[in-house]
């Protein structure tokens, strides 16, 4: 006997509860912190200056940003590329800037089950906020001008959106990249910063989820490569058309992640729903963690352990080539996941500074902090036959407490250990590092940043101009002058 399937429930529902959450908090909260505001001028600073060091440090980079050919004749309605001459469509606009702030991995971090980097929204703020403006100044029309308090405040959005969400959701599980957070929070704070009206707002965030997203295939071994640097200008740029179709009365799908069979719960994460374990507020912004030196964030502690052996084989006269019998490294189950790459070949500088094994043998072979430069193609640590003969010595393990550390909200650690056995047979002292420099819990944090933002910066402007960048993150600053 044929079974009849049964009718389709054709019933408008509410939107998705965690849709309405999100766009609840970006039209309706209202930031108190002072300690907010001031962490959300640093992170603005530090992703520039980032964005800067990419298109100075990488040609490949440099490559990818510029106008889509046709070159679109000039308007009032177009970007200007911050430390470059061009004029960008805002489409162009956000994936260039969102790919130059992550390009490098030398932007912030946020840990949790799922691994991101909350500045790559700033490709669709900036984006959107200077061409509105700069559209709003053409037309006559101040009040639609954005100022630079409103930009911080969707900048402290778009990072608690994204790193609220990372805390208990591993979308790596199902293979999907973490830009999809970065699309989802960029998506809801274009359309504020647009003035969109709500159920605008709340249809471009359901299209969002509606995409689907790319697999993470592409940070992975052995497909590492530099699709890793601007994926995040791709979730920012196709935010911004989302917010931009919303705006032009597209409607949305209210069910997108409920709905049974076709729904994204059901496709995509194996009928889980999401857990969000705290409302919406500004704790991501007032503990991300900055990246001070260029390595890939659960790596950090172990550049900076092996920075502390690197001084000590030095005091002591012994030569890490030919002196070092075996290093064994104890890092979190992100690391392994990760960065953990065996001996084979590394065939770029997206794998290279993918790798825990490379860092380490690069830090320990030049007795100095692993930089931008070394981990490109041209750089002859990426040829040295030493780096591959010490990776060949380099054992790597999860330990069960850097794991449960890292995930905890009251420890939020990132830790690594390195245990070096000479050729003597002498074992040196483990040296653990489990908070890097630019974590909350580093003193030194504030100055740093500070400084890196000040030499990023000053690799293509001017001293006179840095220092306007730096001092004039003022509430009431106008995006269209900032940029």
């Amino acid at each position: 006997m044929t079974v009849i399937p049964a009718a389709d429930d054709n019933s408008r529902k509410p939107y998705d509860a965690v849709i309405q959450a999100i766009v609840d908090y970006v039209y309706d909260y209202q930031i108190a912190t002072d300690n907010a505001w001031a962490r959300a001028k640093v992170a603005l600073m530090d992703a520039l200056g980032a964005a800067l060091e990419s298109i100075h440090t990488s040609p490949q980079c440099a490559q990818l940003v510029g106008p889509a050919f046709p070159i679109a004749p000039a308007t009032s309605g177009l970007f200007r590329l911050p430390g470059t001459a061009y004029q960008l469509d805002i489409l162009k606009g956000a994936f260039d800037l969102g790919a130059m702030i992550r390009y490098l991995d030398h932007n912030d971090a946020f840990p949790g089950a799922e691994w991101g980097h909350p500045s790559d929204n700033l490709g669709a703020i900036l984006a959107v906020a200077d061409v509105r403006s700069r559209v709003a100044l053409a037309e006559g029309d101040p009040d639609s001008i954005v100022t630079m308090q409103q930009v911080l405040e969707a900048l402290i959005k778009a990072y608690e959106i994204q790193g609220c969400f990372q805390i208990k959701n591993a979308f790596n599980k199902v293979g999907l990249d973490h830009t999809i957070l970065v699309k989802i929070g960029a998506t809801a704070v274009s359309a504020w910063l647009l003035d969109l009206p709500r159920e605008q707002a709340l249809s471009a965030v359901s299209h969002a989820w509606m995409d689907g997203h790319p697999l993470r295939v592409y940070r992975q071994a052995p497909n590492t490569g530099p699709r890793k640097g601007w994926a995040a200008g791709d979730a920012c740029m196709r935010a911004v058309h989302l917010a931009l179709l919303a705006k032009a009365g597209q409607p949305g799908a209210n069910t997108v992640l409920t709905t049974p069979r076709w729904g994204f719960y059901d496709v995509l994460f194996k009928g889980q729903e999401f857990d969000l374990p705290q409302p919406f507020g500004t704790w991501v912004i007032e503990t991300v963690l900055f990246k001070v030196n260029t390595a890939e964030g659960h790596g950090m502690t172990a550049v900076e352990a092996a920075l502390e052996i690197a001084n000590t084989l030095r005091a002591r006269g012994l030569d890490p080539t030919k002196d070092i019998q075996s290093i064994h490294a104890k890092t979190q189950a992100a690391g392994m996941t990760i960065i953990n790459k065996g001996g084979a070949t590394l065939h770029n500088a997206a794998d290279r500074d993918h790798c825990l094994r490379y860092m380490v043998a690069v830090v320990l072979l030049k007795g100095a902090q692993v930089e931008t430069a070394d981990y490109q193609d041209d750089s002859p640590w990426a040829t040295d036959p030493r780096v591959d003969a010490l990776r060949q010595k380099i054992t790597m393990a999860e330990d069960p407490k850097y794991t449960a550390d890292y995930h905890d909200m009251a420890v939020r650690s990132v830790a690594n250990s390195l245990t070096v056995t000479l050729t003597d047979g002498t074992t040196l002292p483990e040296v653990l590092v489990e908070y890097p420099l630019g974590h909350v819990r580093r003193s030194e944090t504030p100055q740093e940043v500070y400084a890196k933002a000040e030499r990023n910066l000053g690799l293509r402007l001017s001293t006179d101009r840095v220092q306007q960048i730096l001092k004039t993150t003022s509430d009431e600053y106008v995006v269209y002058v900032y940029v």
